[in-house]
Parts: C-alpha cells; structure tokens; sequence
C-alpha cells in the first residue's frame, strides 16, 4: 500500500472525527514498536481476549493504566502497570493536532492491539467509559482499512478509511460512540525498516472513573 503519486491528504469522515496521514515521523514509529514490545515482557503480555459469550478475539492486547476487561475497567489498584506520562503528553499532542486544542484531556488508559496473520476487530462502540473525551489512535506497522460506522447498530452508513503506519485517528464529539471496527488488514506492508510483521494499534482513552 505505498504512497502513490499523490500525497495523502488529511480529512474528516465524519464529523468529531479526523484522519492525520502520516502524523509519526518513522524515527518516532520506530520508538513506539520498541515501547510496545517492551511492555509486553512482563508484567504484562499480549493475550488474545474472551468474550462472555466464549468467543475469542483474533487481536492480541494489553492494557496500560486502568485496566479493562470486558466489558468493564477494574480498579485502580487492579492496574498492574501505569501509563506512562510521555504516553499521555503525546495523546495530547494528537489533540491538538486534530482539534487545534486538547482540552485538558487527560488519558488514564491505553489499550494496545497487536494485529497478527488473519486477525481482524469486528464492529464496536467504545461505551465503557464515562468521559465524552475523545479516543485517540496510533497506527504502527501493516496498513489496514478502518472502518467508521454511525453511532446506532452495526450496519450502514458506514466509511471506510486506509490506515498506514504512523496515522492519527481520533473520534470524538458526534462521533464518539460511533461503531467502528478494522474488517482487513494488508499483511506484509510495514516498512521494513520498522523491525514490526503485523499491525499495532495504541488507543488512549479517558475513563472519566
């Protein structure tokens, strides 16, 4: 999925939300696939999550900050590694890169999603918190296909948006409860500079708990 002739262009699929292509310098993905492989050796480690109904999801995660679990977030003292400040600043940062402000957003959780071979995210609303603080999400690694649904049921209208490494999305205003989901990734199109097979996903959250 290369860059082609012409250069991506920022948008805004719907409204509260905003795409930023290319919004990570390779040097600074670079940094973030360090930092998430680092977290996953212990105490903390990428497990693919069950569902209550025993369904098992393909995406391999972890969870920075308050810990969730569907679906709910434990307590504080359930948190088995804090989030981690420059984290919370660069969550900032992304706001106001979207926004032109962030509001005193202040994220207390990140929920990282590790994309392997076949692995997908089906169509979801982010619900469990009490914030209307928007989400933001990083995209590392393999590029994938987005998909930003309307805020009622998983059906149509829905947009979908490319996502390649280093891309800021965030979602938030109208758009916040908007079902969204990743039904395809493109295996094999991570830079190979990156030192990444798959996708990786960071989104900061705040709970509002």
């Amino acid at each position: 999925m290369a860059e082609g002739l012409f250069p991506r262009e920022r948008s805004a699929p719907a409204p509260g939300a905003v795409h930023v292509p290319g919004w990570l310098p390779f040097a600074r993905q670079r940094e973030l696939v360090a930092a998430c492989r680092e977290f996953g050796r212990g105490p903390l480690s990428y497990e693919a999550t069950v569902l209550p109904g025993g369904g098992v999801m393909s995406v391999r995660s972890l969870c920075l900050g308050r810990r969730w679990e569907p679906y709910r977030y434990l307590g504080k003292e359930e948190s088995l590694v804090e989030l981690p400040g420059w984290l919370v600043d660069l969550g900032r940062d992304a706001l106001v890169e979207a926004y032109g402000e962030h509001g005193e957003f202040a994220p207390d959780t990140a929920l990282v999603n590790f994309y392997g071979d076949g692995a997908r995210m089906g169509m979801h609303q982010d619900r469990e918190e009490r914030s209307p603080a928007p989400v933001v999400s990083l995209s590392l690694g393999d590029t994938c296909v987005f998909r930003l649904g309307n805020t009622e049921d998983r059906g149509r209208p829905y947009t979908d948006v490319e996502l390649v490494s280093g891309d800021l999305f965030v979602f938030g205003g109208p758009s916040r409860f908007a079902y969204h989901g990743v039904p395809k990734v493109y295996a094999g199109t991570a830079a190979p500079g990156l030192g990444l097979r798959g996708r990786l996903n960071i989104t900061l959250r705040e709970t509002g708990l």
